[in-house]
């Protein structure tokens, strides 16, 4: 299987319309060179955007969903469209990830279950989701999780617990903890014995530095490609059987104690 990663620039000065059609055209131009492609965590707005959160939010099914079905029918390709804020008509907003069939139909949404910001910023101003998600591709599933989620080992575990064999993260993580992100995107990788695919943004989202360096890692945690910290599109080869052979050869999972029933009072 080939992924392409695309690490956008959030820069000032562009309109949401403007580059909509830019990452769009991307897409695009990854037809027949990829089969999965994977965009950043809030790239409409930048992820520490906070003050356009509520005025660039969109109903799921807005400008940004119907984009990226088409870009995606468009080349083919099966595409995780990082993710937006969500307006839902019934409640608050969510900082909600999409995945496209080759087709262009949606294939899932997730609602970022851990937001960002302690007392201010994403965790004030969007809801939680509460359920886990995967999708199933040619070849492996997909668990779904986003940016801040990368530091929640539990939610991993219970994404390989439902099939999940390649664990996709797109972010817009900070350029002051880049440290932590290849760490945890390590981890997360070696831990599971899962791929690992943490796609990020470059530049910089409303003053904060973003980290760049998306990054890939085989079941063994090692990285088989990692990018810079400027924008770039990242497209490495992996093999989803490989997670099987690896669960095999060092069946670490099976021996799994805590978690697995109800703890005794």
């Amino acid at each position: 299987m080939r992924a392409s990663l695309i690490q956008i620039a959030v820069e000032e000065g562009e309109s949401v319309e403007a580059r909509r059609v830019r990452i769009a055209s991307l897409v695009r131009e990854q037809a027949g060179a990829a089969d999965l492609v994977v965009l950043p965590e809030l790239w409409t707005t930048g992820a520490f955007a906070y003050e356009e959160f509520g005025s660039e939010a969109e109903p799921l099914e807005g400008p940004t969903f119907e984009a990226m079905a088409k870009a995606a029918s468009d080349a083919g390709v099966w595409l995780h469209a990082g993710s937006i804020p969500e307006r839902d008509p019934d409640g608050p907003l969510y900082n909600t990830s999409l995945v496209f069939t080759p087709s262009g139909d949606l294939a899932v949404a997730y609602r970022k279950i851990h937001r960002f910001g302690f007392d201010k910023g994403e965790a004030v101003l969007m809801g939680a989701g509460s359920e886990l998600v995967t999708v199933r591709l040619p070849g492996t599933t997909l668990g779904v999780a986003t940016c801040y989620d990368l530091r929640f080992p539990e939610l991993f575990r219970g994404l390989v617990d439902a099939g999940a064999e390649t664990l996709v993260i797109p972010a817009g993580w900070p350029e002051r903890r880049r440290a932590h992100w290849t760490l945890l995107a390590r981890a997360r990788a070696v831990e599971n014995q899962a791929f690992v695919l943490a796609c990020g943004t470059a530049g910089t989202h409303a003053g904060v530095p973003q980290a760049g360096h998306s990054i890939v890692v085989d079941p063994w945690g090692e990285v088989l490609a990692e990018a810079g910290p400027g924008e770039q599109v990242l497209t490495v080869d992996f093999d989803p059987a490989k997670v099987a052979t690896t669960r095999d050869q060092f069946p670490a999972l099976k021996d799994r104690v805590l978690g697995l029933r109800p703890p005794r009072h």
